[in-house]
């Protein structure tokens, strides 16, 4: 059974005996119409909802199927995410990360993963700049935690942080990491999921690498419910919704699955328009050897060749839909500053 860590009473609601967070625009249907169920218990502040199990209508997510037609999601592909990031490399600690991935939401989301000890082995999957093993090497001894990242113009930004000089820094996939079996203490991998072409089978090896106790941490986007961000959420890239996490998680074996909501304290809560980091999902796995989950090939394979011109394409379309995720932040910010405090924005 997953359990779901939202900030308090606010964020529940109940509606005709189902419990739902507030601003998920949940609508008891998946994203096909079609009903499916999930049981989830929800822990709240308010103690008169502490302990309720309530059946819940979620979507139904999938393992290792291609993207809806709807949901094209340019950048959820290797080799696009690749080149994107050869270019945001660039700026992303400087420009992308202040809006979307202070260090306040880096500390927040870390928590749950219980770093409480230095000597803990640590492997910090999509590692990138960097910026996230910043907040582990204050937990764990640097020398005992591995970056990995499939863009070496990210991981030579990790290579010029001095608190990260001790870290193994490593190129590679996070759908076949290069890891042996229960190897790990902690998996964590903050900002990485939306560019995986199959989740599940990323989680499965986030699985498959810890220690039997061994905790993952994901950290990663939500899915929008308005209408303007959703097209250009999926236009981009993946934005699972919460749920979906759930369901991957537990699909892969994982016990004791939780979802911590974050997100930039100038948004005030607001989460309709989804975020780049929006919650903060683990879960422990209860037994050493690999995932019980069976998964077919892989969705994608970087070693089989793509028309240039698709991947143009993809890749120019994919990238001016993200420019949209570029500006929300700032129009949020600009919100927070002109409507008064206590009011919703």
């Amino acid at each position: 059974m997953a359990s779901s860590m939202l900030y308090g009473a606010e964020n529940l609601a109940i509606i005709r005996g189902r419990a739902y967070p507030n601003g998920l625009g949940f609508n008891g249907s998946d994203l096909h119409g079609k009903k499916s169920f999930l049981k989830i218990n929800l822990a709240s502040g308010n103690s008169n909802l502490r302990g309720i199990s309530k059946r819940l209508i979620v979507p139904k997510c999938s393992v290792s199927v291609p993207r809806p037609a709807s949901q094209p999601r340019f950048i959820q592909h290797k080799k696009e995410a690749f080149w994107f990031y050869r270019f945001l490399s660039i700026v992303y600690d400087h420009v992308i990360n202040p809006g979307h991935w202070t260090e306040d939401m880096r500390d927040e989301a870390l928590e749950p993963a219980d770093l409480y000890s230095r000597d803990m082995i640590v492997v910090d999957v999509g590692g990138g700049t960097g910026f996230t093993t910043l907040g582990i090497v204050k937990h764990v001894n640097a020398k005992n935690v591995t970056i990995l990242d499939q863009s070496p113009h990210q991981l030579a930004k990790a290579k010029q942080k001095e608190p990260l000089k001790e870290c193994k820094i490593i190129e590679g996939d996070a759908e076949d990491l290069p890891f042996k079996t229960d190897y790990a203490d902690r998996y964590i991998s903050a900002g990485s999921i939306e560019y995986w072409p199959d989740p599940q089978r990323g989680i499965k090896e986030a699985y498959r690498v810890l220690k039997i106790g061994g905790k993952a941490c994901l950290i990663g986007p939500v899915y929008p419910t308005y209408w303007l961000s959703r097209f250009f959420a999926d236009m981009w890239m993946l934005f699972p919704k919460e749920e979906e996490y759930i369901e991957w998680f537990e699909k892969a074996g994982f016990k004791d699955v939780k979802i911590k909501r974050i997100g930039p304290k100038w948004y005030r809560g607001v989460r309709r328009h989804g975020l780049i980091m929006g919650c903060s999902v683990t879960g422990v796995k209860p037994a050493s050897g690999d995932s019980p989950l069976q998964l077919g090939p892989k969705v994608e394979d970087v070693r089989e060749p793509v028309n240039p011109l698709v991947f143009l394409a993809r890749f120019l379309v994919g990238a001016m839909a993200g420019i949209y995720y570029v500006l929300v932040p700032v129009y949020m910010w600009l919100k927070d500053q002109i409507v008064p405090k206590g009011q919703p924005i």
